[in-house]
């Protein structure tokens, strides 16, 4: 009880190991899936910020053209692709406040979905999308956006996605820049004339643009940029329609999550091993200990049983000594009973009882030597013997009492040589035919089989068709002083079987059909 309360306990301590492996494997993973998607969103800022001072670098009185703008787009998304990037671009779209696209390069996606408007990300299966991951030059106020990109179309039609240096001297020729074009200084703040004008800077969407131009569409030094001359035509609420639908307002940028991806099957594949190596250490561990704790009680019962072999021996060959010294008497009282009853002056009954007392002696010797002879140890000294002259050599010993109980025998012999020790392999026959003609009762008959199983072994059968061995005291009728004969020792069978062990073979008793029993001996080595 005590070991198996300690396995328990030896057990339950490995699986929760296993298990705080388990759940610190998990959260390496979720770590390392999060820091993943952290260097995605801190590409996708990196891609912003450039996508920034590109537009920057071409917006003009808060206006970019988008023949001019597209192709930047185009070669920022197809020069990320070329490099090779482990977070390319896939597409980015320049929206308005309204979420509809300004200006937009690569595969087109669907700015509307609510998962990026709401979250600001939306993770798929191969791609990302990042809504407003940088401000690309428009300050934000509490009243909305001061400060836009203006996205404006060309006066003149040209070829699209072609760099941005094509569009010099077509159309556009580079010119200085006139005074009336410059921006004036800031001026501090006059409350008056901001009264007066009854506009703040808050009000205005695009910041270059100051107060709305008058209608001759020139407008006046100090208002701001005038109106392209290719709009100067179109009505001011039309105008002011076009600024709010080409106004940049946010951006969304799409990055491919094949690294993310590789980051993570990586990541999972490394979390897999290790955790497969915890489970065969866990596994192992507890096999090693299931063998130690077995090896430890094997341990235990091999002393107790060589503890209890000495203990047995001792008794052995005490009890050999004092069967030895027995016999002496046995002799004595035998001889004086015998002298007794053949003496002259002794009477009818006195020499019935000396000769009932030489008969009891005999008994008592005979048990006696069958004693010694099972405690004695078995060595065997094997050599090259004919089967067959051994079986008949046993069996002339034994014709009186098969003539006397009219028993007919029958030996069936294939002319085998086995290797054994000669004198053993007489005593243990001549054990079994005995117990054989003591089962046997009136005219029956037993047979003495001989035959190859496989090319090395061979078996030896006697059988008999006396009342047999019931089959639940099969197991039991090799054990010594156990015997189903009147006149039995219960000793012969048990030394058949010292024999037989010591040989290394192995002995069973069988049943004979229709009626009678079967000794049957196995694994015997054929000589040559």
């Amino acid at each position: 009880m005590e070991l198996a309360r300690r396995n328990l306990l030896v057990y339950v301590m490995l699986g929760a190991v296993w298990l705080l492996v388990l759940a610190w494997q998990v959260e390496e993973h979720l770590r390392v899936r999060q820091s993943a998607r952290t260097v995605l969103r801190n590409r996708s800022k990196v891609i912003a910020n450039t996508l920034s001072a590109c537009i920057r670098g071409l917006r003009f009185r808060g206006t970019v053209l988008t023949e001019r703008l597209e192709p930047v787009l185009n070669e920022l998304v197809s020069r990320t692709n070329e490099l090779g990037q482990s977070s390319e671009l896939i597409s980015v779209v320049l929206l308005n406040a309204a979420n509809e696209p300004v200006a937009q390069a690569g595969k087109p996606i669907d700015p509307e979905q609510k998962e990026i408007t709401q979250t600001g990300e939306r993770w798929g299966v191969r791609s990302v999308a990042f809504v407003n991951p940088v401000d690309l030059g428009a300050s934000l106020s509490a009243e909305g956006l001061t400060n836009p990109t203006v996205v404006l179309p060309s006066p003149f039609p040209h070829p699209t996605n072609r760099p941005a240096e094509s569009f010099r001297g077509r159309g556009f020729p580079r010119r200085e820049p006139r005074p009336e074009d410059v921006d004036p200084p800031p001026r501090p703040p006059d409350d008056k004339r901001m009264r007066a004008e009854g506009t703040n800077a808050s009000s205005n969407l695009v910041a270059d643009a100051g107060p709305s131009p008058p209608s001759d569409g020139r407008g006046t030094r100090g208002e701001g940029p005038r109106r392209p001359f290719w709009l100067r035509g179109m009505d001011e609420k039309e105008y002011q329609s076009l600024i709010e639908k080409r106004a940049v307002h946010g951006l969304v940028l799409a990055l491919s999550t094949e690294s993310f991806q590789a980051a993570c099957r990586q990541d999972l594949w490394l979390r897999s091993i290790i955790l497969l190596l915890a489970t065969v250490s866990v596994f192992g561990s507890g096999l090693a200990w299931s063998n130690l704790a077995k090896s430890s009680d094997l341990q235990l019962r091999l002393v107790r049983a060589s503890e209890l072999t000495t203990h047995l021996k001792e008794m052995n060959l005490a009890a050999a000594g004092l069967a030895h010294e027995t016999r002496n008497p046995l002799n004595i009282i035998r001889g004086l009973a015998q002298m007794v009853s053949k003496h002259p002056a002794t009477g009818p009954e006195i020499q019935r009882t000396s000769r009932q007392i030489v008969e009891e002696a005999d008994k008592v010797a005979a048990q006696v030597n069958e004693f010694i002879n099972y405690s004695r140890p078995r060595e065997v000294r094997p050599s090259v013997l004919a089967l067959g002259s051994v079986v008949g050599e046993v069996i002339r010993a034994l014709s009186y009492d098969l003539e006397e109980k009219k028993i007919r025998i029958e030996v069936k012999d294939e002319h085998l040589s086995i290797e054994a020790d000669e004198q053993l392999l007489r005593q243990a026959l001549f054990n079994l035919l005995l117990n054989a003609i003591q089962a046997v009762n009136g005219a029956g008959a037993i047979q003495v089989i001989a035959e190859r199983r496989t090319a090395a072994e061979a078996t030896l059968e006697v059988r008999d068709n006396g009342p047999g061995v019931p089959a639940d005291r099969r197991s039991e009728i090799f054990k010594p002083y156990f015997t189903t004969q009147k006149t039995g020792t219960g000793l012969g069978l048990a030394v058949v079987q010292q024999i037989v062990l010591a040989h290394g073979w192995e002995i069973e008793c069988l049943p004979n059909d229709p009626h009678g029993a079967v000794f049957r001996i196995t694994h015997l080595k054929l000589a040559g």
